[in-house]
């Protein structure tokens, strides 16, 4: 169904005539006939008060199907830092409603997630920017540094606070239930590993490499985080460098390493498999984590220039090689406002 004739079929359903939506609309009668005869369109800014007076989504007025209605929200989400309250519910409520269809829950479970996250994230940026200038206002205080510590991920000293148990037992619970699934076990893994719970992480490795999916180069990986989860360090490094030395041109590889290096602040070599990693990448349109990891180790260690190049190269990347812009994902807003940022540090 076009537009016209859902714009008719909405105007009876209402019990308006066409000089009454017209006279609500502030235009003309011929305007409304034009549209529903498909002679024209309605002008975008009219479509938030048409959508009001129906009472139904701007979404029900272009008549879309779930799965463009689905695709929308997500692509919404990826283009905008902050969606305003009207969207937000209308989304949450569409959303909920996708839940009661059996064909459809996977994804709508999987969306209104991203869309509570996306809401989350929103307010976090302003809450972290209050609690940081509370903070310098009133350095002698402690009142709103566990504000950063949810918002910015700032490191907190108290174990109670800082400890993984409860994501460790959730993914433990969902390994346990999915045996043959490799995700769920490698995402307790992290979390063993995090809080240096080796013995355990040891176990669940033996139960992830014996699984068909399981990575073969984060079988090796996971085993040089344990020895230094045990602060073995020299058994980690000969496990990782054992790794190089059989795989040098495998961007997983290198790009593992890359993480164990930065992880033990040896920058140098870190930025190094970065470089090699970012390289060697066989697929295209390429990830951007190797250059971010990049231009993190260049701000902590004061090069700013070095870091606002390398924004640069993000910039590029996502620009030429995903082919997104400012207006279609927020991505290259966040790298452009990051690199204007750097440039004003350096």
């Amino acid at each position: 169904m076009d537009m016209g004739k859902k714009i008719r079929q909405l105007r009876f359903k209402a019990g308006l005539t066409q000089d009454q939506l017209a006279e609500k609309l502030g235009i003309s009668p011929q305007s409304v006939s034009k549209w529903e005869n498909a002679a024209a369109m309605p002008d975008i800014t009219t479509l938030p008060l048409l959508a009001e007076i129906f009472g139904v989504t701007i979404d029900d007025l272009f008549d879309l199907t779930t799965e463009q209605r689905l695709n929308r929200i997500e692509n919404r989400m990826d283009a905008e830092e902050e969606l305003p309250a009207d969207v937000f519910r209308e989304f949450e409520g569409f959303l909920q409603a996708e839940l009661n269809d059996e064909a459809n829950k996977d994804r709508a479970t999987a969306l209104i997630a991203y869309l509570y996250w996306h809401r989350m994230n929103a307010e976090a940026r302003k809450a972290s920017r209050y609690a940081k200038e509370a903070i310098a206002r009133n350095p002698a205080k402690k009142d709103c540094q566990w504000i950063l510590n949810k918002t910015d991920n700032h490191a907190v000293w108290d174990w109670n606070l800082a400890n993984h148990a409860k994501a460790i037992d959730f993914y433990r619970e969902l390994a346990e239930n999915n045996p043959n699934e490799a995700l769920p076990c490698m995402y307790l893994l992290d979390n063993l590993i995090a809080d240096r719970r080796a013995d355990e992480a040891e176990y669940w490795l033996s139960r992830y490499c014996a699984m068909e999916k399981a990575h073969p180069v984060m079988k090796q990986v996971y085993r040089a985080h344990i020895a230094l989860a045990r602060f073995d360090e020299a058994e980690a490094d000969k496990i990782i460098e054992n790794l190089l030395a059989e795989q040098p041109e495998n961007d997983a590889v290198l790009f593992e390493a890359a993480q164990y290096y930065a992880a033990k602040a040896d920058y140098e070599k870190a930025i190094g498999c970065y470089e090699r990693a970012f390289a060697a990448d066989p697929k295209r349109p390429r990830f951007q984590d190797p250059l971010m990891g990049i231009a993190q180790i260049c701000e902590i260690r004061g090069d700013y220039a070095r870091a606002a190049q390398t924004y640069d190269r993000i910039i590029d990347l996502l620009e030429n090689e995903w082919g997104l812009s400012e207006e279609t994902d927020s991505s290259v807003t966040d790298a452009k406002r990051e690199r204007a940022r750097l440039l004003a540090k350096a």
